[in-house]
């Protein structure tokens, strides 16, 4: 999302049930990356449960030298380290690795967002089919990931982060709520734009960024995950909601709000 248009809140009117398993995945997240990724050995758990395509693809646990780097600027010389062993099987990389974050902005970037759109989709679908949602658009999108670099320059660079699966979040949310009212920072004023423009965006960008990246190593970002995870929940969102009488997917009080925003 571009830095003049931040997403801060939704219009939570209507929700029946308190979010416990959203704010149990934002507690998980949270506490992953700060017990167990930023301590001593915070660098070998990342590298032993981060999903690296090739390990995938083979079904093979791969381990790796450090690598060193020199800053040309400085002359200062970094330890890159080499992945890890894993001690489960390879395919349960695909789950840890959803919890699992990069950086401190990484991790604060997704949680919003999860933060923000998650409610919601639980509040519609009931606390475990929002589970099993949540872990289904996940997994789909590290597979989406792992087919686009298998055989490339990315094959041994581990992947990590929860973005696909609050890809599949946000994919869920604009089926069900594409005109439900969604508070921005615009520059420097908060104004309420509705779903389909905010979400809607977020995957253009998602689409523009992964063309751009298309052929070279690494890149940062997981585009394919983003945008596999954003199309299954696209796809699956009506299969985990729960049938109600007279239910549609724009609710009346979407429009209603949006109306008088």
């Amino acid at each position: 999302m571009p830095l003049f248009f931040f997403p801060i809140g939704d219009d939570n009117q209507g929700r029946t049930i308190k979010p416990v398993v959203n704010y149990a995945l934002l507690a998980i997240n949270i506490a992953v990356f700060f017990l167990l990724q930023s301590g001593p050995k915070g660098d070998q758990f990342t590298m032993a449960f981060s999903t690296v395509p090739k390990e995938i693809v083979t079904g093979e646990d791969i381990v790796t030298d450090p690598e060193y780097i020199e800053d040309p600027a400085t002359g200062q010389v970094y330890e890159m380290p080499g992945l890890e062993p894993t001690p489960i099987p390879v395919w349960g990389t695909l789950l840890t690795a959803m919890f699992m974050h990069g950086s401190i902005m990484h991790l604060l970037g997704n949680m919003l967002y999860l933060w923000i759109f998650g409610d919601n989709i639980e509040d519609e679908m009931g606390h475990g089919r929002y589970l099993a949602f949540y872990v289904l658009c996940g997994i789909i999108a590290g597979l989406s990931h792992v087919l686009l670099n298998a055989g490339g320059p990315s094959a041994l660079v581990p992947c990590l982060g929860a973005s696909g699966a609050i890809a599949g979040v946000l994919g869920g949310y604009l089926m069900r709520h594409p005109t439900r009212g969604v508070h921005v920072i615009a520059i420097r004023v908060v104004i309420t734009l509705p779903a389909w423009v905010v979400v809607g965006m977020w995957f253009v960008m998602q689409v523009i960024g992964g063309l751009g990246t298309l052929g070279q190593e690494g890149g940062g970002v997981a585009y394919a995950a983003h945008i596999g995870g954003f199309i299954a929940g696209l796809a699956l969102v009506t299969l985990f909601v729960k049938a109600k009488p007279n239910s549609n997917p724009t609710r009346q009080d979407d429009i209603d709000h949006w109306q008088q925003s």
